[in-house]
């Protein structure tokens, strides 16, 4: 039985599969020692190079879905490698070994908030396209006066460099004078959608958190820079969410299970040492 090459390489977790058919255009990927076109059709026994190394794939039923919900901080980038050595939020990331992490979306450097990775790259691709209609829920702070006329423009929508784009909702949140908190949800996730749209109103954001992502609030207790994996419920549920069949393994063992308060005492050990290890290898490189 042959698949579709961007299906498999997905499946297997070397990328969504935007980003496999990004690399397939650009001619960064073989198959048998072919350069690869998009919607070729490939067989297990398949050779496969990207970027001139040969990776791995596995037939579905080998391939365990696994999900993190990862809280991101402020400063950190959502790119693999930075030339300039800043952080990266796959630095905290449990390392793998056959597989590897793909983000559902992105976050810029000055948003913090809920962040998944996920080793299936086709459940990211389905997370992250607009037909699947994902809400999308953040806390953002803002700086200027907001009227229920201008809350009223943003839920009917206004016009971006980009096309049309509003909120699905928004609720106000708490604040003091030109200072205010709100709760926006929208369904897509263009490049700083959030931001732009209330700048077309002419206020600046001056916090914003994502919050949620789909059905999947963000831990409370995560401390910033710490993950916790998704029990396998948790991954069937948001699999079902896009019409994904559910999975029956996980790389969790229940028989392990920590209580919340103690599982993330650990993360916070973790990320405090984290910190820590970053200084310490700042200094030595002054």
């Amino acid at each position: 039985m042959t698949e579709k090459l961007q299906k498999v390489l997905a499946r297997s977790g070397h990328g969504s599969r935007r980003e496999i058919e990004a690399k397939i255009s650009a001619g960064r990927i073989r198959v048998n020692g072919k350069v690869a076109q998009l919607g070729e059709r490939i067989d297990a026994d398949a050779k496969v190079r990207i970027d001139g190394h040969e990776v791995q794939i596995k037939p579905e039923e080998e391939v365990i879905c696994r999900v993190l919900i990862y809280h991101k901080p402020e400063g950190e980038l959502c790119t693999r490698k930075d030339p300039e050595g800043r952080p990266t939020v796959y630095d905290r990331l449990p390392r793998m070994s056959g597989a590897r992490w793909v983000a559902v979306g992105r976050l810029d450097v000055n948003t913090s908030g809920l962040l998944l990775f996920t080793t299936d790259g086709e459940l990211a691709n389905r997370l992250m396209h607009p037909s699947q209609q994902v809400e999308r829920e953040y806390a953002v702070r803002v700086f200027g006066e907001v009227d229920e006329a201008m809350m009223q423009r943003l839920r009917k929508g206004v016009q971006l460099e980009d096309g049309p784009a509003h909120f699905n909702s928004i609720k106000p949140a708490g604040g003091d004078g030109m200072n205010r908190w709100f709760h926006v949800t929208l369904s897509e996730g263009r490049n700083r959608e959030v931001r732009r749209l209330w700048e077309s109103q002419e206020v600046q954001v001056s916090r914003l958190i994502r919050v949620r992502y789909g059905d999947i609030p963000l831990e409370a207790g995560l401390p910033q820079g710490g993950w916790a994996e998704m029990k396998l419920e948790q991954v069937n549920a948001l699999r079902a969410q896009v019409n994904l069949p559910p999975e029956k393994h996980s790389f969790l063992d229940p028989r392990n299970e920590e209580s919340k308060q103690r599982r993330f005492a650990k993360i916070r050990k973790a990320t405090a040492r984290h910190r820590q290890d970053k200084k310490q290898s700042k200094r030595r490189g002054k």
